[in-house]
C-alpha cells in the first residue's frame, strides 16, 4: 500500500504537486509555501497513472518511470521535475509534445559525485575491493593488497563531464588539498 503524506493547509488556486519518491524535506518544505505537496511514496504504475490527472507538477528520482502513457493521462500536468541529473527515466519527447516541460538539477550531486569519485580512487589505489573479496573468501592475505599511497602523488582522473571544476575545486579546497594533486 501506498503511503500518503497530504498537505490540506491550502486550497484553491495553488499548484498540487506529486512526489512518488524520496525527496528532501527541506526541499519540500521551501515547495510547500507555494503549492500543495503530496508526497505517495511506494505507488506501482497503474495507482500513479490513477492519480496523475490530479496534478500541475511531478518531482521524481530515478525510480518513477515517466512514460509516454503516463503522460497521456497527465491531463492538466505543466511540469515534470527530476531531482538529480538525467532525465533518462523521463519521455522528454512525449512531454515536449504534450506542452510538458521537463526540468533537472544538474548540479544538486556535485559534492556527492566528487567524494564517490575519491572514495573509490581510494580503495582502487589499495585495493580494498580485493582485499575485501578475499577475507569474504576466508582468507588473510594482508600483504597482498597493500596498494600504494597516494600522498605527494599526481592523479588524474579522465572523463569528469558537467562537473570538471566544481566537483574538484571542493576537494581540493578540502581533504585533498595538499595530500595528492589532482590533474
Amino acid at each position: 500500500m501506498a503511503e500518503l503524506h497530504h498537505d490540506h493547509h491550502h486550497s484553491g488556486t495553488r499548484a498540487r504537486v506529486l512526489v512518488p519518491e524520496k525527496i528532501s524535506q527541506e526541499g519540500l518544505n521551501l515547495l510547500r509555501e507555494t503549492a500543495d505537496v503530496d508526497e505517495r511514496k511506494g505507488l506501482s504504475p497503474d495507482e500513479l497513472a490513477d492519480i496523475i490527472p490530479n496534478y500541475e507538477a511531478l518531482i521524481v528520482r530515478s525510480e518513477t518511470k515517466v512514460t509516454s502513457a503516463l503522460l497521456m493521462k497527465a491531463a492538466k500536468l505543466k511540469v515534470v521535475a527530476r531531482a538529480g541529473v538525467g532525465v533518462d527515466n523521463v519521455d522528454v519527447e512525449a512531454a515536449t509534445k504534450g506542452g510538458i516541460i521537463v526540468v533537472n538539477s544538474p548540479s544538486g550531486n556535485i559534492r556527492a559525485a566528487a567524494e564517490h569519485t575519491i572514495a573509490l580512487l581510494m580503495a582502487t589505489a589499495r585495493h580494498v575491493p580485493d582485499a575485501c573479496s578475499s577475507l569474504k573468501a576466508g582468507k588473510w592475505e594482508r600483504g597482498r593488497f597493500v596498494g600504494v599511497e597516494v600522498k605527494g602523488k599526481t592523479i588524474g582522473i579522465i572523463g569528469l563531464g558537467k562537473g570538471k571544476t566544481s566537483r574538484f575545486d571542493y576537494w581540493l579546497d578540502g581533504i585533498a588539498n595538499g595530500y595528492f594533486k589532482l590533474v
